[in-house]
């Protein structure tokens, strides 16, 4: 029953966002809108900060085992949004590499310790993450690209990221171990732990 919440609700955030890209297509040269949607959706991958977080949001939400749990991976492409809003409008967000650099040690530890929160404190860890790395994406989108093009495609992109992990740890519980999504957790913390030493 979760599964299928979560995957009706990545349908509908990509027909969604192929609707908003509607209008900007009409407007835009085929090869620019191209561009747009090909950064975009590429851009998650190019920066392992950014993979392992939304990996790693995946998988610590499937451990978490309530009906609720996909909402906390379904949040956080909600709040990149805002926080790539926040860079377009050009209103400062301060300490976003470092915030950045922390949800990974931080996520990677709660699903080390499997730790298990309440939906709504687990909702707004993410939220905070979700807003710096969105906010870092609003930075760095090329200027000469449509914003609603190259958001709604990293937009997928993370949906996906995020249903990767989700669907991973899952199939990792059920027939493998229930210790083997804790063992990437070390993995990603060692990486989060790196990401901030580099920025000391």
């Amino acid at each position: 029953m979760k599964l299928n919440k979560l995957r009706s609700l990545y349908v509908v955030a990509v027909l969604g966002s192929a609707m908003i890209s509607l209008p900007a297509l009409a407007h835009d040269s085929v090869l620019h809108s191209m561009n747009a949607l090909q950064d975009g959706f590429l851009h998650p991958f190019t920066g392992l900060d950014h993979l392992l977080a939304m990996l790693a949001t995946g998988i610590w939400a499937a451990q978490q085992k309530h009906a609720r749990a996909w909402l906390i991976p379904a949040s956080f492409p909600l709040m990149m949004v805002f926080g790539g809003a926040l860079a377009l409008a050009g209103i400062g967000l301060p300490g976003v590499e470092h915030g950045i650099a922390a949800s990974v040690l931080i996520l990677g530890l709660l699903i080390s310790f499997a730790v298990k929160l309440p939906v709504g404190a687990g909702l707004a860890l993410v939220s905070i993450f979700a807003m710096a790395h969105g906010y870092a994406h609003g930075q760095e989108m090329p200027v000469y690209e449509s914003a609603v093009l190259y958001g709604a495609s990293f937009v997928l992109a993370t949906a996906l990221i995020h249903a990767a992990g989700w669907f991973a740890s899952n199939a990792a519980q059920k027939m493998l171990t229930s210790t083997l999504p804790r063992y990437a957790g070390v993995m990603i913390t060692l990486a989060g732990a790196f990401f901030l030493s580099a920025l000391a």
